[in-house]
């Protein structure tokens, strides 16, 4: 719980926390062999573990837990995928993270006429719940987290590796992950939907609830940053933009009925860690604040874990360079060490090759030990938010949160309300009326091209501060001269198609098509009537419904999302 004895000073209710909390047996010395302590601060500062979470969720820290080494992969097939992951885990990483094939991300199967020259390009092709047997073959889905960065047809890929679980003998009610699932980033940045936002988030609601009675250590909703900072937006639009989408998410489980203490904790979030260091760890201890306090405030969460920040980090791709690619290592290394010290749950450190191609596994192998140097070596494991009572950095910290409640009045005006953010009172009380503000916002920002103005807007004036050389990147528009040669890159050859189409008809021709056909009417039926329709679709799956035979279902009652034209 969050209420605080006040007859004890900060610290020493934090001594309390620590002393209650699991400490890993290593070595926390400096290299020198000093002796530090896990944290730092005045009496009555904040201190890690304590409401808001500025400094952190954990009164350890990482000497608790270090982040989870979590390396995003997908390419060709399932069983090349399959192998990449053994290598990861093989090699000291710490959960999966899947990457599809763009065919996947729109709800095609492999061998639609829109998916031709696509499979298994830029991840891995899943057209059925046998692929996603093939993918985990070998890895125990019970013991490993899984992360799926997927949105449009998140909820029928998710019930794929439901029933890949359910034949590998798991204890589904076991599983741990995240679904990406954010449709509201999808219309604001990247751009792969497949319905309008309503029946999104009637299926997002479904999983919701599905996963609150079911799996409650799933979690079915990653609200992702990363795509739209990936567009161009600022820090402050990225922090802000996020989290507005996490409240529409809140709203949309307490429209359901839903116990903000029991499905609030199964929200997570992904951010980009970009180039500039410090405000990027400045961003990372303001989402922690700003989320704890509205997820207090105005949702009215009373414990601790559903007024938690969770969230994984990938460096900032938009950040690597085609020129002198070597220097992406570095690049990548001051990007992840600024998520660390920003107190990131997990962590993907993108390869130096990721601007030309899929990463070779020489690369991939560089981006994973990238983050062991740092977790290994570097020594800020040792104490929990060390930038913490910076002037810099808590300036910085409260200069972002500043321009992100800004942005939050401009969303709750656009959904027609007068209040703004430093009114929490009232906030909650419209909450309680069952007034959506924020969602009323979104969709409407989302329907006038508001967020996409925006973050072109910030993308324009950033290229401009670049052409001028107000701006610099290393090998681009300064420190041209290189003596680095090409680098032989991954190439996805053609027969990976071929035979996925292959594999796909002969699935096709040994299933019982009547079974099939029955359990996509009854899925079908259920959305209509406004049922859940997470069993309905499990079972379509389980008799080996394709995904593109899902979406099309689905496509044909919802229809498909065109985004209007706009000059």
């Amino acid at each position: 719980m969050t209420e605080l004895d006040t007859t004890e000073n900060a610290r020493t209710r934090w001594q309390a926390r620590y002393e209650q909390s699991r400490v890993r047996e290593v070595d926390f010395t400096t290299l020198s062999g000093l002796e530090v302590e896990p944290a730092y601060g005045t009496d009555d500062s904040e201190w890690p573990g304590e409401f808001p979470f500025t400094r952190g969720l954990y009164p350890t820290g990482y000497r608790g837990r270090s982040w989870t080494i979590r390396q995003f992969a997908g390419f060709g097939n399932a069983q090349q995928t399959n192998e990449r992951y053994r290598m990861i885990l093989g090699r000291g990483g710490g959960g999966l993270s899947v990457a599809f094939d763009m065919p996947t991300l729109m709800g095609r199967d492999s061998d639609d006429p829109k998916s031709l020259g696509e499979v298994g390009h830029c991840g891995v092709a899943i057209d059925s719940a046998a692929d996603m047997e093939v993918l985990f073959d070998g890895i125990d889905l019970g013991d490993v987290t899984t992360s799926m960065t997927i949105s449009g047809p998140a909820v029928p890929v998710f019930c794929m590796m439901i029933v890949a679980a359910e034949r590998a003998g798991v204890d589904t009610g076991k599983l741990n992950g995240t679904l990406q699932t954010d449709i509201f980033k999808e219309y604001i940045a990247q751009k792969e939907w497949i319905f309008g936002p309503e029946p999104h988030l009637k299926l997002i609601g479904d999983l919701m609830e599905y996963c609150a009675e079911n799996i409650p250590a799933y979690k079915p909703l990653s609200v992702s940053g990363y795509h739209i900072r990936e567009a161009g937006s600022t820090a402050a639009q990225e922090l802000a933009f996020t989290l507005a989408d996490g409240f529409g998410y809140v709203e949309l489980g307490l429209s359901r009925g839903l116990d903000v203490d029991v499905f609030a904790p199964g929200l997570s979030f992904f951010f980009d860690a970009h180039v500039d260091f410090f405000e990027e760890i400045a961003k990372f201890r303001a989402a922690r604040r700003i989320w704890a306090r509205w997820m207090r405030d105005v949702y009215g969460a009373q414990t601790d874990k559903a007024q938690w920040l969770r969230f994984h980090t990938q460096t900032a791709g938009v950040s690597l360079t085609a020129q002198q690619p070597y220097n992406n290592v570095v690049r990548t290394g001051i990007e992840a060490l600024s998520a660390v010290l920003g107190g990131t749950n997990s962590l993907h450190t993108n390869a130096l090759d990721e601007t030309l191609a899929l990463p070779s596994e020489q690369a991939a192998e560089i981006a994973l030990r990238t983050q062991q140097v740092i977790m290994e070596e570097t020594g800020v494991v040792n104490v929990a938010d060390p930038l913490g009572g910076s002037w810099y950095v808590e300036a910085l910290t409260d200069r972002i949160e500043t321009e992100a409640s800004a942005i939050f009045d401009k969303i709750l005006a656009m959904g027609g309300s007068t209040l703004t953010s430093d009114q929490p009172e009232e906030l909650a009380a419209a909450v309680r009326d069952g007034q959506w503000l924020v969602t009323r916002g979104l969709l409407r920002g989302i329907e006038e091209g508001w967020f996409m103005s925006e973050i072109a807007e910030a993308a324009f004036q950033y290229q401009v501060s670049l052409e001028k050389r107000e701006k610099k990147i290393v090998g681009v528009n300064c420190h041209e001269e290189s003596v680095s040669h090409d680098l032989e890159i991954l190439r996805v050859s053609h027969e990976v198609e071929v035979e996925q189409v292959r594999t796909l008809i002969g699935r096709r021709s040994a299933r019982d098509d009547a079974a099939v056909q029955a359990a996509l009417q009854r899925m079908v039926a259920a959305a209509l009537a406004d049922e859940n329709t997470i069993e309905p679709m499990l079972d379509a799956v389980r008799a080996e419904a394709t995904l593109g035979e899902i979406c099309d279902a689905l496509r044909a009652e919802w229809g498909e999302y065109r985004e209007p034209a706009r000059f």
